[in-house]
């Protein structure tokens, strides 16, 4: 299996667009198209660095090419079927819509210090039934190529651009299990990584899992400085398999396991993503016992405040975020407690889309 450092970004983009023109190999649609490796080096720089919306505006290629290559050639894995922008204008959702009908979000956050944004996701649907997600409510459909990823992050650059802004970060916390798709994930991260491509430097890429240990550990392998979070929500096993059943297959301590032997082959942070229901996982006593089952300096929490879905839950209050994150500070553990975006658009991970397919079926 190769590594990340080891995947190349050309070949993973033009077998993918040559898998979607429904042609075995990039051999033959270069026989095809009488494509020598500069015009392969040229088509994929158009698309990956200078972000250009079709081909037709690849001028550095004949006119003639440009048409025969639009004819057969996809410049988007998927489509753009709906979008939405918060009142505050931080935040966007587009919902994309691939060929065989299955669709995902990818969301475009602008925060006030200067960074944008992309949150991308990696499968259509999900498995791991999350009590609290909207994404978990809708179940699996499929994993997403390389491209249908990467093409949501170019999406998003190109919105970013439109308003004179440039895409800071990348995070893989949309819909679905990146671990779960490991291959496709690395292959996507090959693309937004590439110096001569999208090129966004590594640091500013993070994957999100919710407790995949042999993705973990395999991640860990890879000795890249992609950063790594992952979706705890818990801070024991009671509770957390009760949010999160995939708690019942690999439990804390499996999971922390890995963790601890990421940090130490890394020596690289970890985000804990935290999201606080009200009355559920927000008490005092989760707090003691979330900084007692993390410790050391390589730890960060972040405190979400919950979006509801139509899960039994709602979100902490205000003074029991501050307490909590109080808390933690006492005992040592950093942590963030973000601000939400995008609640007046169905700012949960596939809340947009759930919410859409449940007006369509109410017109019908």
């Amino acid at each position: 299996m190769a590594t990340l450092k080891e995947r190349d970004p050309l070949q993973i983009w033009w077998r993918c667009r040559a898998k979607e023109a429904g042609l075995p190999d990039v051999e033959t649609l270069a026989r095809e198209f009488d494509l020598k490796p500069f015009r392969l080096r040229q088509i994929y720089r158009a698309a990956t660095k200078e972000l250009a919306p079709d081909i037709k505006r690849v001028s550095v290629l004949p006119l003639s090419l440009r048409e025969a290559l639009g004819r057969r050639l996809k410049w988007s894995s998927g489509s753009v079927t709906y979008q939405a922008t918060s009142s505050d204008q931080q935040t966007s959702k587009a919902v994309f819509e691939f060929a065989d009908g299955k669709d995902v979000e990818a969301v475009l956050m602008r925060h006030r210090l200067g960074r944008t944004t992309a949150c991308i996701s990696s499968q259509a649907g999900c498995a791991l039934k999350c009590d609290f997600c909207a994404t978990g409510q809708m179940g699996f459909l499929r994993h997403l190529t390389a491209l249908e990823i990467f093409d949501q992050a170019v999406h998003v650059a190109r919105r970013a651009r439109e308003e004179a802004r440039s895409l800071t970060n990348v995070v893989y916390m949309g819909m679905g299990e990146p671990f779960l798709n490991y291959d496709a994930v690395m292959d996507s991260v090959a693309l937004l990584n590439d110096p001569n491509g999208f090129n966004l430097g590594a640091r500013h890429i993070t994957i999100s899992t919710a407790g995949v240990v042999p993705g973990i550990e395999k991640f860990t392998g890879e000795g890249v400085q992609v950063n790594l979070a992952i979706s705890l929500h818990a801070p024991d096993d009671v509770l957390r398999s009760s949010l999160m059943p995939i708690n019942k297959k690999w439990p804390i301590a499996r999971l922390m396991s890995a963790v601890n032997a990421y940090v130490e082959s890394t020596h690289r942070k970890v985000f804990y993503e935290y999201v606080m229901l009200d009355g559920v996982n927000d008490r005092p006593a989760d707090a003691r016992q979330l900084a007692d089952l993390l410790g050391g300096p390589l730890h960060h929490v972040n405190l979400i405040p919950y979006n509801a879905t139509d899960a039994p839950y709602g979100r902490s209050s205000a003074p029991a975020m501050r307490r909590f994150q109080e808390i933690l500070r006492e005992r040592g553990v950093p942590s963030t407690l973000r601000r939400t975006m995008g609640d007046d658009i169905a700012a949960a991970c596939g809340q947009l889309r759930v919410d859409r397919l449940r007006g369509a079926r109410a017109a019908s």
